[in-house]
């Protein structure tokens, strides 16, 4: 395994993170006894960077993840969990950084995750009903009690982080960013507040941040396993996304299969190519990918093992130039 530091965290983080969103039982390929067994396998595998979520699952990932770091692996890794998405019993979400919501959040985590601390504590979402001064208020408290380490903001514009910067130190960042999501402006009908290459980078970058992207691999687009249709069933959450569907999925999709043309002519594979795509550039520090199976786990760390050329880098910005704002 590759590990990357930078100046606002103290550890070197592995540079494939493991997402956990699909531990929560709302992908095809969810499974506790399998989820178990691939976050064993990721520590044996050097692998120190763990990202979950109280809302993945409505709190399952969390549970899942803490139960498979027992006996003596917690101590072995970095938790990234979040805040400030919560859910009512109808499992309709809603942004929340209150201070009253982030004290009942964090000990609700530290309960599923069977521990004591957490050491990156992202604010998932923003919160614009909330004002950031409470938010920060929350944050000191729940640090000066020693049950976070690091705060990291997801999805933030950077005018806001520049504000929270003022009132106390952001360690981390985490937005979306794969090869053809690069300045997007949605996830999932949700509108972002930024352009990941032409905002968060410089700004993690100045700030000597950690970065972590998420979704690398588009939700399975970028593996190369995708048909022109039927890539999951109707429960899968990726329903959800509408870029993995109808028109913009066509859009999409051609990307993939002139990147498909690049990933045989280099003999390589479309999913370690886009990891590589991603690990490669300085201000990315672990790529929260996810993983259903070990084999897939390992096929994502073997990326590691080789580098994309500076000529094939190029060839690669040829192809995906068109999704630079799409």
């Amino acid at each position: 395994m590759l590990y990357k530091k930078v100046g606002k965290i103290k550890e070197e983080i592995s540079a494939i993170g493991l997402g956990c969103w699909n531990f929560g039982g709302q992908w095809d390929t969810s499974n506790d006894e399998n989820a178990v067994k691939i976050v064993h396998a990721a520590i044996d595998n050097g692998i120190n960077l763990f990202d979950v979520a109280p809302v993945y699952g409505f709190g399952k990932a969390e549970r899942v993840l803490g139960k498979a770091l027992k006996d003596g692996k917690r101590s072995k890794v970095l938790i990234a969990t979040k805040c400030g998405l919560v859910w009512n019993e109808k499992h309709e979400t809603k942004n929340d950084l209150s201070k009253k919501n982030i004290l009942r959040e964090i000990d609700e985590s530290l309960e599923r995750l069977q521990t004591d601390y957490v050491d990156i504590y992202q604010l998932h979402w923003p919160d614009h009903n909330t004002p950031i001064e409470e938010t920060v208020s929350a944050l000191e408290e729940i640090k000066k009690a020693g049950k976070i380490r690091y705060i990291g903001l997801s999805n933030f514009s950077q005018k806001d982080v520049e504000t929270f910067m003022t009132m106390i130190e952001i360690n981390a960042q985490q937005a979306l960013y794969n090869m053809l999501e690069r300045n997007t402006s949605s996830y999932h009908n949700i509108p972002l507040e930024y352009k990941t290459e032409d905002e968060v980078l410089p700004t993690v970058r100045k700030y000597q941040q950690a970065f972590f992207p998420y979704s690398p691999l588009f939700q399975g687009l970028l593996t190369g396993k995708f048909k022109p249709n039927g890539n999951f069933s109707e429960k899968d959450i990726r329903n959800e996304n509408p870029k993995l569907r109808g028109e913009l999925f066509k859009k999409y999709y051609e990307g993939v299969v002139a990147l498909e043309k690049f990933a045989d002519k280099i003999g390589k594979p479309l999913n370690e190519i886009a990891l590589n795509w991603l690990r490669q550039k300085d201000e990315v520090t672990s790529i929260i990918a996810g993983a259903s199976s070990v084999a897939q786990l390992e096929k994502n760390v073997h990326s590691t093992t080789w580098d994309l050329s500076q000529e094939e880098l190029s060839e690669i910005e040829t192809i995906i130039e068109p999704y630079r704002y799409m």
